[in-house]
């Protein structure tokens, strides 16, 4: 691949409107509105078409201010329908924009027939083509696109800045926002109006899609990767980044490397890609709400609930046979019905946590183990004469649910629990309640 001016101001294009539309786009997505920069991205194509008949011609102003006023009407008639017509913001915001969008599209195919007004450029883009119009700044050629999404983004940034606060409390709780004093449906017109203007500046060079996908997308992967709304901005800012940069090499050089040589694909489908492929392996693999992520926290916690089920079985046996018993696998296999690698690796971890200790191929249950068993046994026993005298709950209705809360409970509940029961001695079906260790 070789590298040229007219790379790097491509790449320039699509960083300014990628992060242009992402530092927005984490406000839309606090306030679960994903879909309000699709509905304003694409309900502004009537603006583009009536700027044009008015205007009679596709110089940029007309078109800018056209195509912002409608997706500010957008945001409005949305807030509109869902006050007077009692209905789900969301399905407000898809009859407003699948209506909108139509019209924009006959107006536009319209216009088509009478001048070079591509409803596919509006749609897709033409990134690849910003460094042919250009404007001499400080004896510079600085591409048109380049310094009209650089004012867009250092007005975002400004906007991010100065009205931090007052944009973090309306997203989270718009009521708190107008006790303390902020004007939450005034923050968020300023928020639809600065997505507007977003999407409008950026259709130029990337295109709706595009628009789409960096409102949603990059702010989307930095909300699974963090809780804290300064840190998710960076982060989809870096993401925004990421994807212009890596888009762009990817739509020259990836046709090459599936065998099409010499040919490129459109810039902007790629930086879609490749946010697409940014966030899908975030999904996967992000460490506190990633699927993976996920899925390992339930291995641990069915593990560590098998492991001190284990303990609670060997207490009962005991306590049964009034005497201590060696504890061998197959006792788990028949008692709980676990499987091979389940019980051997509850015993394993039960060995490494100092509960179980093993010699001659046997397994005891140590001190430590059995305190551990006892306070298991004690939080179940507690929890059934509980429900059973405060619940009025059968006695052989309170087994299940005290299964589950034995795990979740320690030692101040127990007390609690205690305190609350006349007998804390005996449970409903007269077993005794093993006593505390401060007893």
């Amino acid at each position: 691949m070789i590298w040229t001016s007219i790379d790097t101001w491509i790449v320039i294009g699509g960083v300014l409107s990628a992060v242009a539309c992402a530092l927005p786009g984490n406000f839309l997505v606090l306030r679960r509105m994903s879909m309000m920069g699709d509905a304003i991205s694409h309900a502004v194509l009537p603006g583009l078409a009536a700027a044009f008949f008015i205007s009679g011609s596709r110089s940029g102003l007309p078109m800018f201010l056209g195509a912002a006023i409608v997706g500010l009407l957008t945001a409005l008639f949305t807030q509109w329908i869902t006050h007077f017509g009692k209905v789900d913001e969301s399905a407000s915001m898809g009859v407003v924009f699948t209506t909108l969008f139509a019209v924009g599209l006959i107006a536009i195919v319209r216009a088509a027939d009478h001048v070079d007004l591509d409803p596919g450029c509006v749609l897709y883009g033409a990134i690849e083509l910003v460094p042919l119009d250009t404007w001499q700044i400080a004896g510079m050629d600085i591409p048109r696109v380049v310094f009209v999404l650089g004012l867009v983004l250092i007005v975002n940034t400004v906007f991010t800045i100065v009205f931090f606060k007052e944009l973090k409390i309306s997203a989270f709780d718009p009521d708190l926002a107008t006790t303390v004093g902020i004007h939450a449906r005034l923050m968020h017109y300023a928020l639809m109006t600065i997505v507007a203007v977003t999407t409008v500046a950026c259709f130029e060079s990337v295109g709706s899609i595009l628009v789409i996908a960096m409102l949603i997308v990059p702010p989307a992967t930095a909300y699974l990767l963090t809780d804290r709304l300064s840190r998710m901005i960076l982060i989809s800012v870096a993401v925004a980044v990421v994807c212009a940069i890596a888009g762009h090499v990817a739509a020259v050089v990836g046709p090459g490397l599936i065998g099409f040589e010499g040919m490129s694909t459109n810039t902007s489908g790629m930086m879609a890609v490749v946010a697409g492929m940014i966030f899908l392996v975030t999904l996967i693999a992000a460490p506190r709400y990633g699927i993976m992520s996920k899925v390992v926290n339930r291995w641990r916690l069915s593990m560590s609930i098998l492991r001190e089920d284990v303990l609670g079985l060997v207490y009962r046996l005991e306590e049964h046979e009034a005497n201590q018993i060696a504890l061998v696998p197959a006792m788990l296999r028949d008692a709980m019905g676990v499987g091979i690698v389940s019980r051997y690796l509850a015993l394993w971890g039960l060995i490494r946590s100092g509960h179980v200790s093993r010699a001659h191929g046997e397994y005891q249950v140590t001190d430590t183990g059995r305190r551990e068993a006892r306070d298991l046994v004690r939080s179940h026993r507690l929890w059934e004469s509980y429900l059973h005298r405060h619940l009025a709950l059968r006695d052989d209705h309170v087994h299940p649910t005290a299964e589950r809360l034995e795990h979740v409970t320690d030692q101040a509940m127990r007390r609690r629990l205690a305190e609350r029961i006349e007998d804390a001695s005996v449970d409903p079906h007269g077993r005794e309640i093993p006593p505390p260790d401060d007893e």
